[in-house]
C-alpha cells in the first residue's frame, strides 16, 4: 500500500481560514463544543469530571453517542476513526454481526438469572480449548477481579505471601499489585495502601535476568511472579526475546508459581493468546477484555489443583481451606453470549491475522510520515497495537531503548508527555481518535481507514512542527 504525503480533510472555506488562525487546542475546543458542554456538567459529578483514569485529559475529553465497526460518533455528530477499540476489548471491532446476534437473542430471555446456565459451561469450554494452561476456570468481572483471584490462590497453593511484579506492568487497580505501576519505584509508594501491604510486593526491571535471580534467590517467601507477557501496557515497554522461556525456567526450578496477565494480550496475540505465541505455558492466567466481547467480564484459569481450591473441600488432607469467592455478576448470561460469539470467531485466527496486517501498514506508514516530517520520533509495536514514542533520542528501532531504567521510563511516558494530548486532539479535527498516541487496530479497520489514518498524521505532526510543539 503506498501513501501520499498528508492531505486534510476537505474543509468548508470557513473552517479553513479558522484553521489557519487558531491552535489544535482552539480549534479543537470550538469544533467539539457538545464534549465541553457535557464536561461541564460532568464536572459537577464526578472527580474531575471522569469515570476512568484514562479519559481524564484537558481541556476536556471527548463525549461519544453511537460506534459501528471501526468508526464512532461523538456528541458533535464527527465520524471519527476509532483506535482505543473498548480499551483493547474489541478485537472484532464495534458491534460485530455475531456478538450482536448473541447479545440480542440473550437479552430478551434474562440479563441476571442468579442461577447456573448452559452458556457459561460453553464459555468456559472455549477457553479450556483455546488457551494452554486452562484446566479449570472462573468466571469474574473484570481484569483486575482475575488478577486480584489469581493472587490470593497463588498465596493459598504455596502457603507463600510475597509476589514479584515488574516495573510499569498494569495488573489492575486493587492494593495487592497497583504497586510498582507508576514510578516513583523506590520506595514503591501508592496512597492509600499500608505499608504493610506494600511490603509484600518485590518489584523487579523489566527484562533484567540478573535482578530476577537475585530476587527469587534472596526471598523464601515468594508465591508467586506476575507479568504482562508481552511487556508493560500491552508491549509499551517490550518484553526481551527468550525472556519468557527463562523465567519460566526459573521460577519452575524453584517451585514458584507463574502467573500470565492476558487481559490484553489473551485473545489477541493468537487464539491462545501470548502463551500459545511465544511457547510458554503459565501456571495461572488471567483473562479479560476480548474473552467478554465487549462486555464485563473476565476470569482465572489455569492448573486443576490449583483453580480447585475454589472447591469446598471439607474433607482435604492438606488442610487447605477454599478460597471465598462471590460475585453478584460473575458469568452474567449477556456476558457469556458476547463472549462465546467473539472466541468462536477468534478461534479460526482470521481475524487476528487480519487485525495483525492492518497494523503492520499502519505502522510502516506512520514511520514513513515521520520520516517525512524529521522529527524524533520512533513508531513500533506488535501484534495489533501500534505506538507511537514522541522523543526517540535518535534511535530507529526500540530495540536500542530497551535495556536500562532510563530507557523504561521513557518508554512508559510515551517519550513528551505534554505532546500526547496535543497529537490526539490534531487527530480528532482530521476525524480519527487515536488512544493517546497509540492505535489499538481490529478486524474491522479497513485499508481505507489505515490510509486516512496516515494521511492525518502527516497533516497533523506537521501542524505541530509549525505552531512549535515539535
Amino acid at each position: 500500500m503506498r501513501f501520499s504525503p498528508g492531505r486534510p480533510v476537505k474543509r468548508s472555506s470557513g473552517e479553513a481560514c479558522a484553521e489557519s488562525m487558531e491552535t489544535i487546542i482552539e480549534e479543537y475546543t470550538r469544533r467539539f463544543s457538545a464534549s465541553r458542554r457535557l464536561y461541564e456538567k460532568a464536572l459537577a459529578l464526578f472527580p474531575d469530571g471522569v469515570t476512568h483514569d484514562g479519559r481524564y485529559t484537558t481541556p476536556f475529553p471527548l463525549y461519544v453517542k453511537r460506534t459501528e465497526g471501526s468508526k464512532k460518533w461523538d456528541a458533535d455528530g464527527h465520524e471519527l476513526i476509532d483506535y482505543w477499540m473498548g480499551h483493547g476489548s474489541l478485537l472484532l471491532g464495534h458491534g460485530h454481526p455475531d456478538v450482536l446476534r448473541a447479545m440480542q437473542e440473550q437479552i430478551v430471555r434474562g440479563t441476571h438469572y442468579g442461577a447456573c446456565h448452559r452458556l457459561e459451561i460453553e464459555w468456559a469450554e472455549w477457553v479450556t480449548r483455546l488457551v494452554p494452561s486452562a484446566e479449570r476456570v472462573r468466571f469474574t468481572n473484570s481484569g483486575t477481579e482475575a488478577t486480584m483471584m489469581a493472587l490470593r490462590l497463588a498465596r493459598i497453593f504455596t502457603g507463600k505471601t510475597k509476589v514479584v511484579r515488574f516495573h510499569g506492568h498494569f495488573h489492575g487497580w486493587h492494593d495487592g499489585l497497583v504497586i510498582g505501576y507508576q514510578p516513583p519505584y523506590h520506595p514503591p509508594s501508592v496512597p492509600g495502601i499500608p505499608p504493610e501491604v506494600a511490603g509484600q510486593v518485590l518489584l523487579c526491571p523489566p527484562n533484567d535476568v540478573g535482578a530476577l535471580d537475585h530476587l527469587l534467590t534472596s526471598h523464601d517467601d515468594i508465591a508467586c511472579v506476575i507479568i504482562e507477557p508481552t511487556g508493560a501496557s500491552f508491549g509499551l515497554v517490550p518484553t526481551a526475546p527468550g525472556f519468557l522461556t527463562t523465567l519460566r525456567e526459573m521460577t519452575a526450578r524453584r517451585n514458584i508459581l507463574l502467573i500470565f496477565d492476558e487481559v490484553i494480550t489473551g485473545f489477541r496475540c493468537a487464539p491462545g493468546g501470548a502463551q500459545t505465541y511465544f511457547g510458554v505455558t503459565p501456571d495461572i492466567t488471567t483473562l479479560a477484555k476480548i474473552l467478554a466481547g465487549g462486555l464485563p467480564g473476565g476470569c482465572v484459569t489455569g492448573r486443576r489443583e490449583i483453580i480447585d481450591l475454589l472447591a469446598f473441600r471439607p474433607d482435604d488432607p492438606t488442610g487447605k481451606r477454599k478460597m471465598l469467592h462471590h460475585g453478584t455478576f460473575n458469568a452474567n448470561p449477556l456476558s457469556a453470549a458476547a463472549g462465546v460469539a467473539t472466541l468462536k470467531r477468534v478461534a479460526s485466527g482470521e481475524d487476528i491475522a487480519l487485525a495483525n496486517e492492518r497494523a503492520e501498514h499502519l505502522k510502516k506508514g506512520l514511520s514513513e510520515a515521520v520520516e517525512r516530517n524529521g522529527v524524533d520520533w520512533l513508531v513500533y509495536g506488535h501484534f495489533s497495537d501500534v505506538k507511537v514514542l514522541l522523543k526517540a533520542h535518535g534511535c530507529r528501532s526500540v530495540d536500542e531503548l530497551l535495556y536500562g531504567e532510563e530507557s523504561h521510563a521513557l518508554l512508559k511516558s510515551l517519550g513528551r508527555p505534554e505532546l500526547v494530548p496535543i497529537l490526539r486532539y490534531g487527530m480528532l479535527l482530521y476525524g480519527v481518535d487515536f488512544w493517546r498516541s497509540r492505535g489499538m487496530v481490529s478486524s474491522a479497520h479497513t485499508e481505507a481507514d489505515i490510509e486516512k489514518t496516515v494521511e492525518t498524521f502527516d497533516t497533523v505532526v506537521g501542524r505541530m512542527k509549525r505552531e512549535g510543539h515539535v
